[in-house]
């Protein structure tokens, strides 16, 4: 069965199999190559999900421990795994996480790595890294400080806190906690309302944020100046106009 797999303007892809949601190394290679292909003009949203229980526990640690030469495995593990994120963060189009049960090691990655995450009253997220004796991959040491605060993201890395579904929601890490057998619906809602959406603003969007951290103010205005004036001359900005003067909603595709 595909890892990915395409529903109207969302672009699905499974990253996990199994009940305790092991990281998949043929559903990645898969993922990396659509989200390295992906077109805005027929893509309105990812949503990134598990098949099971749990969005994501990371990868198959029996492996790393049976592994001859551990080093090489490893590295040539995070660098397949890293080749799937920096698509993933880089999407000219918004990405969802449909976060059920654990997200925890690469998982947590993955989910903290996505624009939306909804999760479930029963959703954790744990780094799980330092439980093992290794060092975060997938980004975690540097989305994490940027969404919660370098403090906070110590606390979190260094004691390998456990963080439950109303922790997440407080931090901003779950953009909403629905029932536990409602995660997947509502994740799928949630990317397909965004597809609708005008693509090429949320991308820019995303672009802007993606950038804020290393730019002044001054080169942040002048790329926020640029944007909306780009908006505003497309066509996603002319039926905005339109449908704000005719008191209708857009239709954006």
């Amino acid at each position: 069965m595909s890892a990915v797999v395409r529903d109207g303007r969302v672009l699905r892809c499974r990253i996990s199999t199994g009940r305790h949601g092991t990281l998949d190394g043929p559903a990645m290679l898969e993922v990396t190559e659509a989200l390295e292909k992906l077109d805005p003009t027929g893509t309105g949203a990812v949503l990134v999900h598990g098949d099971g229980e749990n969005f994501c526990t990371g990868g198959d640690v029996r492996a790393f421990a049976g592994a001859e030469d551990r080093h090489a495995y490893v590295h040539g593990l995070a660098d397949t795994f890293h080749a799937l994120l920096r698509p993933l963060v880089a999407s000219p189009v918004p990405t969802v996480a449909a976060v059920s049960g654990w997200a925890a090691g690469a998982g947590m990655s993955v989910a903290l790595a996505c624009d939306l995450a909804v999760g479930g009253t029963s959703t954790r997220m744990r780094p799980a890294y330092p439980g093992i004796g290794f060092s975060p991959d997938g980004g975690m040491t540097w989305t994490l400080p940027r969404l919660i605060g370098a403090a906070r993201a110590r606390r979190v890395l260094l004691t390998d806190e456990v963080l439950d579904a109303d922790t997440l929601a407080g931090l901003g890490l779950l953009a909403s906690v629905v029932d536990d057998d409602a995660v997947a619906d509502e994740a799928a809602a949630v990317a397909h309302r965004l597809a609708q959406g005008p693509t090429a603003a949320l991308g820019r969007i995303r672009g802007l944020l993606g950038v804020t951290w290393e730019r002044g103010l001054d080169a942040q205005l002048e790329a926020e100046a640029d944007s909306i004036a780009t908006c505003a001359a497309g066509p996603e900005g002319a039926e905005g106009l339109a449908a704000f003067a005719e008191k209708r909603r857009p239709q954006f595709h």
